[in-house]
């Protein structure tokens, strides 16, 4: 199985990065640098998943894929 795209990008009025997973619904978190955001993801994403385990919610699959990898038609 492939694993989750992970969007990380540089906000001024946090002045800060926020890392999130589209596929999994106000999965987020914050850093002062990009590995810092992504090492809160990482946990923000296992508490995600467990959290949708235990309350018996279905665990999105990965699907998210940014514009820049998608193949135009034809």
């Amino acid at each position: 199985m492939k694993d989750y795209h992970i969007n990380i990008f540089y906000s001024q009025e946090d002045d800060g990065y926020i890392a999130d997973i589209p596929d999994l619904e106000s999965c987020s978190a914050f850093g002062a640098t990009p590995a810092a955001a992504l090492a809160e993801l990482e946990q923000a994403k296992a508490a995600w998943l467990e959290a949708a385990r235990s309350a018996g919610k279905p665990i999105p699959r990965p699907r998210y894929r940014p514009a820049i990898y998608q193949t135009p038609p034809g």
